[in-house]
């Protein structure tokens, strides 16, 4: 049976508390820094901040519902070689996930690394998440929660968390060393920890926190937000798969791409150093655009877009995770989670695969079986 305790809320301010286990986890864990959100005074933003000494936590928030990027590329950049110590990162579900994934394709590594995941409601886009934080991002954070617990939900005016976390079936993390749980908590008085490994059991101890019972109350709560986010999450694939069904359709639903590649660069997995599309490979001649524009009569600039999406999809959706960052990252707001995590149910079922579920799972593209795919090949070798 996992390990549980619990963090004591003080004043019923869950930021005070949690920020006191970070200090914590600085002071007394073995832990020589944190990455976790906090706010910065540019633009009242949010980002992964790499904390080292226990008196800068004050600003720490990972209750604030944005997340403009996945914070599992800072993490690789960390991890990618000895660091020579410990440190601990206080990830979303799906940022956990992406990580995974990035550690079984080399580009991270787990040994010196204490994952810690926060159960995860949801975040806004980045431009909703300014207007909804107004000129107090903390007190924002607070008021999210407060609306959530109160049964008022999500949404604020006209605007809402955005479609991938409204599909997220994946609102806790079962990969983590550490789960911090509020779902089925009542949050009034203390906060669950949760240790899923070793590393998460040896901090607990470290830290000498009271233990504590998981309430039953916890299992009931996850059961019911994720029936719900499976319900959004299929309504999308069936949108989707009808909005994408040929290619007219599919060139439609990307019509507005400008090969901007922003999607590429906020997709946590999208590791490469040097992608065919930013090589000369696409880098036509002036005179192939108006041989293809005077065969066609007219063409769609810039060129190949539907191109770029498919080829992603074909190296990508196997280890998807449904972040949405790409979507968030998109300026003419191509619905591009949608497609990815309609195509990756397809891709991820017909290899018996889930994105980020365990180190232990190999990567569909980089194993080979010499029968598989049956009803594609209709049982030839």
């Amino acid at each position: 049976m996992a390990k549980t305790a619990k963090i004591d809320v003080k004043e019923q301010n869950l930021l005070i508390s949690l920020q006191g286990f970070f200090k914590a986890l600085l002071e007394n864990g073995d832990i020589e820094a944190v990455l976790v959100p906090q706010h910065l005074p540019m633009k009242n933003s949010v980002m992964p901040t790499l904390v080292t000494d226990p008196e800068k936590i004050d600003g720490v928030d990972p209750l604030a519902p944005v997340f403009p990027m996945n914070a599992a590329k800072i993490v690789s950049k960390l991890t990618r070689r000895p660091l020579d110590g410990q440190i601990a990162v206080v990830l979303r579900p799906c940022e956990i996930r992406a990580f995974i994934e990035l550690v079984k394709l080399k580009q991270g590594r787990t040994d010196e690394v204490v994952l810690i995941s926060m159960d995860c409601y949801g975040a806004y886009g980045n431009v909703d998440y300014g207007r909804f934080a107004g000129d107090d991002g903390r007190d924002a954070s607070l008021r999210f929660y407060e609306n959530i617990i109160s049964g008022k939900g999500t949404a604020w005016e006209d605007i809402d968390i955005s479609p991938a976390c409204k599909a997220c079936d994946q609102p806790v993390s079962e990969n983590a060393d550490l789960q911090i749980g509020t779902l089925g908590i009542d949050t009034k008085d203390q906060l669950l920890l949760k240790a899923l490994t070793f590393s998460g059991e040896t901090l607990l101890e470290k830290l000498a926190l009271p233990e504590t019972p998981e309430p039953e109350t916890r299992k009931t709560a996850i059961e019911t937000l994720v029936s719900d986010r499976i319900a959004y999450r299929d309504k999308i694939f069936d949108e989707t798969s009808e909005a994408t069904a040929d290619l007219n359709k599919l060139t439609t639903y990307l019509g507005s791409c400008i090969n901007c590649y922003n999607c590429r660069v906020a997709c946590p997995v999208c590791y490469c150093k040097e992608c065919v599309f930013s090589t000369d490979v696409f880098d036509h001649e002036p005179t192939q655009y108006l041989n293809w524009a005077k065969r066609k009569g007219i063409i769609k600039m810039p060129t190949d877009t539907v191109f770029y999406h498919i080829t992603r999809l074909a190296h990508m959706s196997t280890s998807c995770i449904g972040c949405g960052q790409c979507s968030n990252a998109c300026p003419n707001d191509i619905p591009v989670m949608e497609i990815f995590r309609t195509v990756a149910n397809y891709t991820q079922k017909a290899f018996d695969y889930q994105a980020g579920r365990s180190l232990d799972d190999e990567l569909p593209l980089s194993v080979f079986r010499e029968k598989e795919l049956s009803e594609l090949t209709g049982g030839k070798d």
